[in-house]
Protein backbone atom coordinates (compact mmCIF):
# COMPACT_ATOMS: atom_id res chain seq x y z
CA UNK A 1 0.00 0.00 0.00
CA UNK A 2 1.06 3.35 -1.09
CA UNK A 3 0.55 6.53 0.75
CA UNK A 4 0.23 8.29 -2.32
CA UNK A 5 -3.53 5.87 -2.86
CA UNK A 6 -5.21 7.15 0.13
CA UNK A 7 -7.38 10.12 -1.18
CA UNK A 8 -8.83 11.79 1.26
CA UNK A 9 -12.38 13.57 1.32
CA UNK A 10 -12.51 16.62 4.08
CA UNK A 11 -10.28 16.11 7.34
CA UNK A 12 -11.46 13.17 8.34
CA UNK A 13 -12.44 11.06 5.98
CA UNK A 14 -9.48 8.72 4.02
CA UNK A 15 -10.38 6.29 1.02
CA UNK A 16 -8.00 3.69 0.16
CA UNK A 17 -8.81 1.61 -3.40
CA UNK A 18 -7.69 -1.47 -4.33
CA UNK A 19 -8.68 -4.18 -6.99
CA UNK A 20 -10.76 -6.17 -4.95
CA UNK A 21 -12.02 -3.66 -1.56
CA UNK A 22 -12.84 -0.09 -0.98
CA UNK A 23 -11.90 1.25 2.38
CA UNK A 24 -13.36 4.06 4.34
CA UNK A 25 -12.26 5.44 7.33
CA UNK A 26 -13.76 7.98 9.69
CA UNK A 27 -11.90 9.56 12.76
CA UNK A 28 -13.59 11.31 14.91
CA UNK A 29 -12.89 14.56 15.00
CA UNK A 30 -10.18 16.68 13.24
CA UNK A 31 -9.64 19.09 16.39
CA UNK A 32 -8.06 18.39 19.32
CA UNK A 33 -8.41 21.42 21.54
CA UNK A 34 -11.84 19.61 21.51
CA UNK A 35 -11.01 16.72 22.57
CA UNK A 36 -8.40 18.21 25.41
CA UNK A 37 -11.83 20.21 26.76
CA UNK A 38 -13.75 16.68 26.77
CA UNK A 39 -11.15 14.93 28.82
CA UNK A 40 -11.36 18.53 31.01
CA UNK A 41 -15.28 18.43 31.59
CA UNK A 42 -15.35 14.62 32.12
CA UNK A 43 -12.52 15.01 34.68
CA UNK A 44 -14.28 17.79 36.33
CA UNK A 45 -17.37 15.63 36.84
CA UNK A 46 -15.90 13.23 37.96
CA UNK A 47 -14.92 15.00 40.74
CA UNK A 48 -18.38 16.41 41.25
CA UNK A 49 -19.96 13.49 41.62
CA UNK A 50 -17.31 11.55 44.05
CA UNK A 51 -17.37 14.73 46.05
CA UNK A 52 -21.17 14.90 46.94
CA UNK A 53 -20.90 10.99 46.71
CA UNK A 54 -18.52 11.29 49.56
CA UNK A 55 -20.43 14.01 51.65
CA UNK A 56 -23.51 11.79 51.20
CA UNK A 57 -22.43 9.97 54.26
CA UNK A 58 -22.20 13.27 56.61
CA UNK A 59 -25.24 14.63 55.89
CA UNK A 60 -28.23 13.02 58.31
CA UNK A 61 -31.15 15.09 56.81
CA UNK A 62 -32.95 11.94 55.35
CA UNK A 63 -34.50 14.74 52.31
CA UNK A 64 -31.27 15.46 51.09
CA UNK A 65 -30.34 12.11 51.43
CA UNK A 66 -33.02 11.42 49.33
CA UNK A 67 -32.04 14.36 46.90
CA UNK A 68 -28.56 13.44 46.60
CA UNK A 69 -29.61 9.95 45.61
CA UNK A 70 -31.39 11.52 42.78
CA UNK A 71 -29.12 13.93 41.51
CA UNK A 72 -26.13 10.91 41.73
CA UNK A 73 -28.29 8.82 39.89
CA UNK A 74 -28.48 11.69 36.99
CA UNK A 75 -24.58 12.00 37.63
CA UNK A 76 -24.13 8.37 36.89
CA UNK A 77 -25.86 8.56 33.90
CA UNK A 78 -23.80 11.71 31.79
CA UNK A 79 -21.01 10.00 33.64
CA UNK A 80 -21.83 7.13 31.44
CA UNK A 81 -22.33 8.87 28.22
CA UNK A 82 -19.63 11.08 28.59
CA UNK A 83 -17.47 8.53 29.44
CA UNK A 84 -18.61 6.93 26.82
CA UNK A 85 -18.13 9.78 24.06
CA UNK A 86 -14.80 10.83 25.51
CA UNK A 87 -12.89 7.17 24.66
CA UNK A 88 -14.49 7.31 21.30
CA UNK A 89 -13.36 10.55 20.08
CA UNK A 90 -9.97 9.75 21.92
CA UNK A 91 -9.11 6.31 20.90
CA UNK A 92 -12.45 5.53 18.07
CA UNK A 93 -12.82 5.66 14.62
CA UNK A 94 -15.05 4.12 11.88
CA UNK A 95 -14.40 2.05 9.66
CA UNK A 96 -16.29 0.80 6.33
CA UNK A 97 -15.47 -1.41 3.58
CA UNK A 98 -16.77 -3.03 0.70
CA UNK A 99 -15.38 -6.32 -0.20
CA UNK A 100 -17.01 -8.60 -2.85
CA UNK A 101 -20.47 -8.88 -2.16
CA UNK A 102 -19.90 -7.39 1.46
CA UNK A 103 -20.41 -4.27 2.83
CA UNK A 104 -18.65 -4.51 6.61
CA UNK A 105 -18.94 -1.61 9.24
CA UNK A 106 -16.55 -1.17 12.63
CA UNK A 107 -17.07 1.13 14.75
CA UNK A 108 -13.54 0.39 16.53
CA UNK A 109 -12.40 1.73 19.70
CA UNK A 110 -8.85 0.47 20.42
CA UNK A 111 -9.40 -2.41 18.49
CA UNK A 112 -12.63 -3.64 19.82
CA UNK A 113 -15.71 -2.94 18.76
CA UNK A 114 -18.61 -5.23 16.98
CA UNK A 115 -18.61 -5.94 13.11
CA UNK A 116 -21.27 -5.94 11.13
CA UNK A 117 -21.26 -7.83 7.88
CA UNK A 118 -23.93 -7.43 5.41
CA UNK A 119 -24.32 -8.79 2.24
CA UNK A 120 -24.81 -6.62 -0.41
CA UNK A 121 -28.04 -7.98 -2.59
CA UNK A 122 -30.12 -7.55 1.15
CA UNK A 123 -28.84 -4.03 1.71
CA UNK A 124 -32.03 -1.42 1.06
CA UNK A 125 -32.44 2.18 0.74
CA UNK A 126 -28.81 3.45 1.19
CA UNK A 127 -29.61 6.68 2.07
CA UNK A 128 -28.09 10.38 3.54
CA UNK A 129 -30.16 11.16 6.68
CA UNK A 130 -32.43 14.03 6.72
CA UNK A 131 -31.72 16.85 9.19
CA UNK A 132 -34.07 19.43 10.29
CA UNK A 133 -31.33 22.46 11.41
CA UNK A 134 -34.47 23.79 13.48
CA UNK A 135 -35.02 20.50 15.35
CA UNK A 136 -33.80 21.46 19.10
CA UNK A 137 -32.87 17.76 19.50
CA UNK A 138 -31.51 17.26 16.05
CA UNK A 139 -29.10 20.38 16.73
CA UNK A 140 -28.07 19.09 20.24
CA UNK A 141 -27.13 15.58 18.59
CA UNK A 142 -24.74 17.77 15.98
CA UNK A 143 -22.83 18.93 19.34
CA UNK A 144 -19.10 17.70 19.81
CA UNK A 145 -19.88 16.72 23.74
CA UNK A 146 -22.39 14.31 22.30
CA UNK A 147 -21.75 10.62 20.54
CA UNK A 148 -24.74 10.34 18.01
CA UNK A 149 -26.28 11.93 14.68
CA UNK A 150 -24.87 9.68 11.78
CA UNK A 151 -25.48 10.77 8.29
CA UNK A 152 -25.39 7.50 6.28
CA UNK A 153 -28.47 5.32 6.22
CA UNK A 154 -29.63 2.14 5.00
CA UNK A 155 -31.94 -1.26 5.62
CA UNK A 156 -30.97 -4.49 6.10
CA UNK A 157 -33.47 -6.79 6.93
CA UNK A 158 -35.59 -5.26 9.19
CA UNK A 159 -32.88 -3.20 10.80
CA UNK A 160 -31.86 0.17 10.38
CA UNK A 161 -28.13 0.94 10.05
CA UNK A 162 -26.33 4.40 10.34
CA UNK A 163 -22.39 5.43 10.10
CA UNK A 164 -20.65 8.44 9.76
CA UNK A 165 -20.63 10.68 12.63
CA UNK A 166 -21.18 13.84 12.58
CA UNK A 167 -20.05 14.49 9.14
CA UNK A 168 -19.73 17.65 7.55
CA UNK A 169 -22.57 17.81 5.07
CA UNK A 170 -20.72 17.75 2.05
CA UNK A 171 -18.15 15.32 3.46
CA UNK A 172 -21.31 13.59 4.16
CA UNK A 173 -22.53 14.06 0.53
CA UNK A 174 -19.22 12.60 -1.05
CA UNK A 175 -19.21 9.81 1.21
CA UNK A 176 -22.40 8.57 0.54
CA UNK A 177 -22.00 9.11 -3.12
CA UNK A 178 -18.73 6.64 -3.02
CA UNK A 179 -20.20 3.82 -0.81
CA UNK A 180 -23.05 3.98 -3.32
CA UNK A 181 -20.51 4.05 -6.33
CA UNK A 182 -18.60 0.80 -4.60
CA UNK A 183 -21.49 -0.69 -3.96
CA UNK A 184 -22.90 -0.60 -7.91
CA UNK A 185 -19.59 -1.62 -9.17
CA UNK A 186 -18.68 -4.55 -6.45
CA UNK A 187 -21.68 -6.32 -8.02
Amino acid sequence: MNTDDIQLIGKRISVLKTNDVVSFVIIPTAQNWKTHALFIWLFLWTVSGIVVAVNYFTISNPQAKILILVWLGFWAYFEFKISKTFIFKRFGKEKIWIKKDTLNYWRDVMGRGKQHHFELELVKDLQLVEKNKKNFFQFMNESFWVLGSENISFSYGTKEYKMGIQLREDDARELFKQIRYAIKNAN
